[in-house]
This record gives structure tokens, sequence and C-alpha cells, in this order.
């Protein structure tokens, strides 16, 4: 073949060559080893510039892409982490994203508690099957770890202890070749559990802006081969120090909510306990009530006929919502005076003031002997001025009895039993002190119309000193809120005659109201209350307790209707503790099957949910309460078929 046409071949070939590998590089691809030697020597040093500068911008496109992966995770379980609003449910959630994170064996958190020591919390590890919590049955080294000293010198010696205090993170890779700390702890667990402590990453939880609050440590980061384990990469710790800041933020922010929580429900069982403790006729009242009313709640939730299909509480939310209405059921009882609620007869106010009606008693019989001793010494006959006083004497006996009979009360006072009082408060007395002396600046007001003194007085009296007019302007107050209660226009009245003429037991009309005043109160004290949303429904719940299922409660005279499942609910627990306490020092009590007989008597008038009372005794929830709460003596048997249906 001649010399020239080999030449020409050879020259096309090289020149297609170099086509291709131009092609190549217009199109980026710089791999030398894939374009090949052009042989020309300007043109393969550019190819294999481009070569190396392609290598490094595929490893840096890999740390990009690695990067971008951690971020993304990163942000994938932050929004996991600060949306959750269950305390162990993120530490978990921490955990998991911290070993997917390291590609890690083991995990264990510990917090910061209230002694300032650091409280072992939770622990997963893989190998030992540890999936969500525990110990695997060991705790040797996971024991709280004191922080500081009794002379308050730090301990350093515990990496977890040294990255709280020193708040930063410690990577060890290899634990059994690190003399840095002492891990005599984590080896004990080792020789237990027969597992291999190795690497291990600890970094403090710490909020922004605020103090440690714990400590995450991560155990043996694997090799991607699952071969071992390997030290934790340091390009790691940025992306575990930010889970770790995002957890901790979101961790403390449960801990300061749990926190207002637990003062609130604290303050709410102080409201109830000392609403409780200001009258031993209503001891243990604000605590029971919420226990029974629960009970029912549950029983109506777990239900799947009738009025109770479609009622649940669904939520903890829900829950704590109706818990918190029945402990504060009776908040507005702090207003209601005592001697009020505690009025055991009629004449009580803050003392029983019968016996300043048997010391009248008593002036008027020395003032009887006085008669007959001046009539004797006068000339009278002794036999007959003695018969005279006897007769007195016995007369004055005789209506001090039926007064103090009158002053104790009972179911119904007669009109002959009236007419009787009536005469008796004509009787006079005369009166020589000055009664305006020694009085306080509010009773000197109310005392102005009264003679000073050397005057008659009645035996028994209303005076003007007695009422306590009503000063504000509750009726329409009352009236634009809803409230449909009678309102009284005097807020009490002492009249002792008006009194004791009371016909059924022992409270007046503007007493009677002072005490069913409470609910009131108790609504507009909750209603004033900057409540969140998951609480906007204790109002209702705490309010609606005195209300029927035919309007004839109060205070707004409510129906069904308008009664929500959980309000009835209310309603039947309050009447039956306070049929059933045994803590009433004004009444007898009562055994369970009376207790269950007259709140049958409420159903049949439609005061209660006929149909809760019936789930009230299917369900055992009387009896359950019973064993609970009520005296062994009370505890008799109970036939409730009489009362179904």
């Amino acid at each position: 073949m001649p010399i020239s046409i080999l030449f020409s071949a050879s020259l096309s070939r090289k020149v297609t060559r170099l086509t291709k590998a131009a092609q190549k590089v217009e199109h980026l691809e710089f791999d030398a080893a894939r374009i090949g030697a052009t042989h020309i020597v300007e043109f393969d040093e550019l190819i294999q510039s481009f070569s190396h500068m392609s290598e490094s911008l595929s490893q840096k496109t890999e740390e990009l892409q690695f990067e971008q992966d951690k971020l993304s995770k990163l942000v994938d379980l932050g929004i996991s982490l600060s949306s959750e609003k269950n305390t162990d449910r993120l530490m978990e959630g921490l955990m998991r994203g911290a070993k997917e994170l390291t590609n890690a064996d083991g995990c264990s958190l510990y917090t910061v508690n209230d002694n300032r020591n650091l409280e072992f919390k939770i622990v997963m590890n893989d190998s030992l099957g540890i999936a969500s919590g525990g110990t695997s049955g060991n705790e040797t080294s996971l024991a709280e770890l004191v922080l500081y000293h009794e002379d308050g010198s730090p301990n350093l010696k515990h990496v977890a202890c040294y990255a709280a205090i020193q708040e930063e993170t410690v990577n060890i890779a290899d634990v059994y070749s690190s003399d840095e700390f002492d891990f005599s702890g984590p080896k004990a667990f080792d020789e237990s559990t027969g597992y291999r402590t190795g690497s291990m990453l600890t970094v403090p939880l710490k909020p922004r802006g605020g103090r440690v609050i714990g400590v995450l440590q991560i155990i043996n980061a694997q090799d991607k081969y699952g071969d071992g384990f390997v030290a934790f990469d340091k390009d790691l710790e940025p992306f575990v120090e930010a889970l770790a800041a995002q957890a901790s933020t979101a961790l403390y922010n449960l801990q300061l909510l749990e926190g207002q929580e637990n003062l609130m429900d604290a303050l709410i069982q102080l409201i109830a306990g000392a609403i409780d403790a200001k009258s031993p006729y209503t001891g243990g009242h604000c605590e029971r009530v919420p226990e029974l009313a629960i009970m029912l709640a549950k029983e109506a939730c777990e239900a799947d006929t009738g009025s109770f299909a479609d009622f649940a509480f669904e939520t903890d939310e829900e829950w704590r919502e109706y818990e918190i209405g029945a402990w504060l059921h009776d908040c507005g009882k702090v207003v209601t005076p005592e001697y009020v609620v505690d009025k055991a007869t009629k004449l009580e106010t803050i003392y029983n003031r019968i016996h300043e009606v048997r010391t009248r008693f008593e002036v008027l019989l020395r003032d009887a002997r006085i008669d007959m001793l001046e009539a004797v010494a006068n000339g009278m006959a002794q036999d007959q001025a003695q018969a005279a006083f006897e007769e007195k004497r016995q007369q004055l006996f005789d209506d001090f009895a039926f007064v103090a009979e009158c002053n104790v009360g009972g179911e119904f006072m007669s009109d002959e039993a009236l007419a009787r009082l009536q005469k008796i408060a004509t009787i006079q007395w005369k009166r020589h002190f000055d009664i305006k002396l020694g009085l306080s600046q509010a009773e000197e007001k109310r005392f102005v119309s009264e003679p000073d003194g050397d005057c008659l007085e009645y035996l028994l009296a209303d005076k003007p000193f007695h009422v306590f007019p009503r000063a504000d302007t509750v009726h329409e107050v009352y009236a634009e809120r809803g409230f449909k209660l009678d309102v009284p226009d005097n807020l009490y009245d002492q009249g002792e005659l008006y009194n004791l003429s009371i016909k059924r037991g022992t409270l007046t009309e503007e007493e009677r109201f002072k005490i069913n005043e409470h609910i009131i109160q108790s609504i507009l004290m909750l209603e004033q209350l900057p409540l969140p949303d998951h609480l906007k429904r204790v109002p209702e719940y705490a309010g609606t307790h005195h209300e029927t299922m035919i309007g004839t409660g109060y205070p707004r005279k409510l129906d069904a209707e308008d009664l929500s499942i959980p309000s009835r609910i209310m309603a039947i627990a309050d009447i039956f503790e306070a049929l059933t306490a045994s803590d009433r020092p004004y009444k007898p009590v009562k055994t369970l099957s009376e207790a269950v007989k007259i709140l049958s008597f409420f159903k049949k008038d439609q005061h209660i949910d006929g149909e809760l009372f019936d789930l009230f005794l299917t369900s055992g929830v009387y009896k359950v309460y019973a064993e609970r709460f009520l005296l062994p003596e009370q505890l008799d048997e109970v036939d409730i078929t009489p009362y179904l249906g």
C-alpha cells in the first residue's frame, strides 16, 4: 500500500479521535480514561487537567449531597420534634434522630433534675433489642450522676457531667482506649450485659439562651458495611449539635408547659381544698366530686348506644378540661360566708344569738322576782306574791323553751306557732345601757336611729340595724349575663323575729340566695380567666351542675337541650357525693341503698338525666365509688332493678 494512503488513514483516525475528545470536553465529560490519549501533548494535558478538576468536583458534589441529605434529615427531625407535645415521645424522637444521623447502635439520655444532678431517663440500643426506652434490666451505669460535689467543685471525671458543665461536645473514639474520663460505669454495664461500648459522642442539651437541661450520649457509630463500630465523624458533630439544640428547646418548652400545668393543677386543688376546709359541712366535697365525675364520664365514653353513641373525650386535653371543671365546680364558695353555709339554727350568724334572747328572759325573771319582793314590802301577802311570781316564772320558762325550739328549725312551722312567736315578741323589757357604745364604724351607721338608753325593748325585735341593704346593681348585672335567679333587695336581714319565723329549715330568703349565688360567682370567676382554647368549656362544666332537665334549676334555668352530657354527669356526681358524704355534721349518715333511692327521685322528677342515672347503676360506678369513699357501715346491698328504665 502506498505510504501516502497509510499516512492519510492514520491522520484520519487521529482527527476522528480528536473530534470525539473535543465533543466530550464540550459536554463536560472530563474522564481521561474514557477519552483516551490524543497524542497531542497540549490537548492531552488539558484533558488531564480537566479530569482532575472533574474528580474534585465530583467529590465536592458528593460532600454537598451528604450535607444536603443531613440538612434535609435535620429539618424533618426538627419539625417533628417541635410539634411533639409529649415529653417521653419527644425524648425518644430525639434519640432515634441522633441514631439515624450518626448511624449509631445505641443512645441514652440524661436530664438535669431538681437536685441539679444528671438523672437517667431513657436508653435505646439495637444490639440489645431496646427499641423505646428501658435499661435491659441493668441500671448500674445509669444511676444519677452528681454534677457538683459537696464542696462545690465540678465533677469532671464522668464524660456526661463534663459535657454538661463545660457545655461542649465530647467525641471519644474508643472508650476502652481512652483515659480522659472514668468509664467504669459503661464497662460495668458491658460486663453485665455482654455488650461492647466503643465510640461515644456526648452532646449537652442546651436551649438557645438557656442553661443545660440534659445530656445526649450516642454509642457505637457503625461503619457503612455494618462490620463493627467506628469513631464518630467530626463532620457529623455540627448536625448532632443542631439536632440537640432544637430538641432541647422543644424539651425545655414542654418542661415549662408541664410546670405551668402542674402549678395550675396545684392551685386548683389548693382552692378546692380551701373551700372544703372552710366548713365541716362541705369537707372533701370538692375533692370527691371530680373522682365520681371522671368515673362516670369514662363509662359514657365507652358506651356505644343511646345518647352516648357519639360522645367521647378523644384527647388528653379534653379530659383535662373536664377534670378542671369538676375541681372548680364550687370555686365560687370562696366568697360565701362560713356562717351562712354553716347556719344550723335560725338565729345563728357568726354565733348563735339565742344566748342574747336567753339573757333577756333572765332579765325578765329577775324583774319578776324584784316585783314580788316589792309587792311583799308594800303589804301584799307572801303566799299571794309568791304564787304570782311562780306563775310568771313558769310562763317565762315555757316561752323560752318554745323560742329555743323555733330556733332549731325543722321541716314545717305551723301558723299557730307563728302566732305564738309573734305574741311572745311583744313582751317588753327595760334597757338601761347605751346601745351605741363600743361599735365599729360600720355599726355606728346602722345603729344611728337607736335610742341611747333607758328605754323599753321588745323581747324579739326586727330593727333597722338588722338589715344589710344590697349596695350594688346586681339585679341588672345578673340579668345581662343570663342569670335568672330572683335577687332579694337586701343582702342580709338578721331580724330576730324575721329569722325565727322561717317556716322551713334555718335559712332566710337572703341567705338561701347567697348560698345559691356561689354558682354564679363560680361562672363569673372562671369566665374572667384568660383560658386557652382547649380550656374554654371549663366555666360550662363547672357552672351547670345545679341545672335540671326541665329548666327548674339555677342559675340560668337551662333545660335538656342546653345541657351537654359532661354537664349532666357533673350534676349526678354533685348530688350523689352530697347524699353519701359521711362528714356532714348536720345530717345522719345515709347508707348506699338510701342514697341511690333518693337519687332515683331526682330522676323521676327530671332533675337529672335518666339515661345517665341508669348507666350510673348498670356500669357499677356507684358501687366502685362507694367502696372507695364510703364508710363500711354505709355499704349495704342495692337492688337497682326498680330504678332502671
